[in-house]
């Protein structure tokens, strides 16, 4: 398909990768129990050390390509703007917290556990709280999306997040009577978004000024953005090596979660597409504000769900159920906007 060309070759079977590490990290946890017994061990104020450096690998390539000099252009296309920041944090966690509370809580309350429901429930809303920062690059090039601009939608979201995210997802949580240790989500957001964020800028002033721009953008972006999906399958099989008596209990849970972040995903696309088009943006800024809303950054919400709730937890697996869903259900939003261009 022309859509997936943009995609390297673990990226376009991603959801097939994260079924075989379903598989894997079950069979591990069940047969080899010995090595999640073992690397849990290694853990430091809540923070599993094996994980977080796993985590680190997914979160400081994203990082690394932020360029915050290009923030001082927001002024040329403000609309653009607008709508990442309206869909991302007024309507998105609201959505979500709302359709995950409807269908754990009513629709679903029939084959899932009271305390499972709940923390179902705070996966999610962790999940529909962090708007994506590291793949929507590649839903940006596949739907022709405006690169530079792309880059500071995910710019400036990333500043917001850094402040927004645990109030906000503090709030809802509250909102269900789910308890979640304020400090803990601070320290989670300062690790795996405010370290990466300033290694980050810094590995770019840095490299840039002593190799050149290109350099950097060609070879040294390119290098370390190998380092995402394997660090994204390995956390995966060593998060399920601990999921294995949920998963081989309920198995049925992982449909159960996918059905409403399915529904989300295309209702947070609808509502920012819909915004960009009422108020006259470019198809090129359209695209991707709508898919930033519409994806994750899951990396982040996997690592707060772990340090929050445990490797073991309901929570975790509705973070990782929406890597599950991610690039089939996002390459249909692609495509979706590709054939609607006409009409902008």
């Amino acid at each position: 398909m022309a859509e997936e060309q943009g995609l390297s070759f673990f990226e376009k079977y991603l959801t097939v990768w994260v079924a075989a590490c379903i598989i894997i990290g079950v069979a591990i946890g069940r047969y080899i129990s010995f090595v999640p017994e073992t690397l849990g061990e290694f853990e430091y104020a809540n923070v599993n050390i094996p994980i977080a450096i796993l985590i680190w690998f997914m979160i400081y390539p994203a990082m690394a390509e932020i360029d915050f000099k290009s923030i001082l252009g927001v002024k040329e296309k403000p609309r653009g703007l607008f709508v990442t920041w309206t869909s991302n944090w007024v309507i998105k966690p609201f959505v979500m917290y709302g359709l995950i509370y409807l269908f754990m809580k009513v629709i679903f309350s029939g084959f899932i556990s009271t305390e499972l429901q709940d923390q179902y429930i705070a996966g999610a809303v962790l999940l529909g709280a962090a708007p994506c920062t590291a793949m929507v690059f590649v839903w940006s090039y596949l739907s022709d999306g405006d690169p530079a601009y792309t880059l500071v939608q995910v710019s400036t979201n990333n500043i917001i997040l850094l402040f927004a995210y645990v109030p906000l997802v503090t709030f809802l949580l509250g909102i269900g009577g789910i308890t979640v240790p304020y400090d803990t989500l601070i320290m989670s957001v300062g690790l795996y978004v405010g370290v990466p964020l300033v290694v980050g800028s810094f590995s770019r002033v840095y490299l840039i000024d002593k190799k050149g721009e290109d350099w950097y953008n060609e070879v040294f972006l390119e290098k370390v953005g190998d380092l995402t999906i394997p660090g994204l399958l390995l956390t995966l099989i060593l998060l399920f090596s601990f999921q294995g008596d949920i998963i081989v209990s309920n198995p049925e849970h992982i449909l159960l979660i996918a059905i409403p972040l399915t529904i989300f995903t295309f209702t947070i696309f609808s509502i920012a597409y819909g915004m960009a088009y009422l108020w006259g943006i470019p198809h090129d800024v359209a695209a991707p504000a709508a898919e930033i809303g519409a994806s994750n950054f899951f990396e982040l919400a996997v690592a707060v769900a772990i340090s929050v709730f445990g490797m073991a937890s309901g929570a975790v697996l509705a973070t990782v159920v929406g890597v599950l869903v991610e690039v089939p259900v996002m390459l249909t939003l692609v495509a979706i906007a590709k054939r609607t261009r006409k009409y902008f």
